[in-house]
């Protein structure tokens, strides 16, 4: 449990000036890139401090000038904090509503124009969600999105919801696939435990909406990117096979 405490220690700790001086700032200013750039340097050091190694690979490949959509799997609590400060630019991401009521950081993440997910499977509340991605993206922001709706359980590679694939056809921006793994390992899924490792991170080439004919064509072609330097005991099975 020592890297447990310490992570969350330092997260206490850094988080709490971060609020204190970051929220008014914001708000005075309204701009939220300060407090943006400062929350990605706590989740980066915090892991770093907690005995977790980065290894990341394939980020050459971005064009600092265009705005992506990243699609990650997701098999931990710890791979936010690892992704995130290492995206260029600031993003928005897709996340279940339920995170917007946790106290002060909620409130952060609704500054951050993160876009909330009802998982009630209603398709207006999924076109919703797409729309203010759409939005997201005119701004000049990325959209993030951990395309599994949820963490996997044992490590392997779930089914894909949809969302983000309406979104990359309607908008035609290029799609990252995103692979982690190590994750799983370090914080499993209903554990706080977390134990030292080393976190894998490979950014494959962006793939272009306009090359699909249709949404799951696109959405194979991510799941293929993203299994591709997954462990092959995390990919799973091709829904669509």
């Amino acid at each position: 449990m020592f890297s447990t405490t310490v992570i969350v220690f330092f997260y206490l700790v850094m988080g709490f000036p971060a609020a204190l001086i970051g929220v008014p700032w914001t708000l005075l200013r309204r701009d939220i890139s300060f407090l943006y750039k400062w929350a990605m340097w706590i989740a980066n050091t915090g892991v770093k401090v907690g005995g977790i190694r980065i290894d990341v690979c394939g980020r050459e490949q971005l064009d600092p000038q265009q705005r992506y959509i990243f699609m990650s799997n997701h098999v931990s609590n710890l791979d936010p904090p690892v992704l995130l400060p290492l995206l260029p630019g600031r993003t928005s991401i897709f996340l279940k509503r339920s995170l917007m009521k946790i106290p002060v950081l909620g409130y952060a993440m609704q500054l951050g124009d993160f876009i909330p997910v009802d998982r009630d499977g209603r398709v207006e509340s999924a076109k919703q969600s797409v729309e203010q991605a759409r939005r997201m993206m005119e701004s000049g922001l990325h959209i993030t999105s951990f395309v599994e709706g949820t963490r996997s359980r044992d490590g392997k590679l779930l089914p894909f919801k949809k969302g983000p694939f309406y979104l990359a056809m309607e908008t035609n921006n290029p799609v990252v696939p995103i692979s982690i793994w190590g994750t799983e390992n370090m914080m499993q899924k209903g554990s706080i435990r977390i134990t030292p490792g080393t976190a894998h991170v490979v950014f494959h080439a962006p793939l272009w909406p306009r090359d699909y004919a249709t949404r799951e064509d696109l959405m194979a072609a991510v799941r293929q990117s993203i299994a591709s330097s997954l462990p092959e005991w995390m990919r799973g099975n091709d829904p669509n096979e």
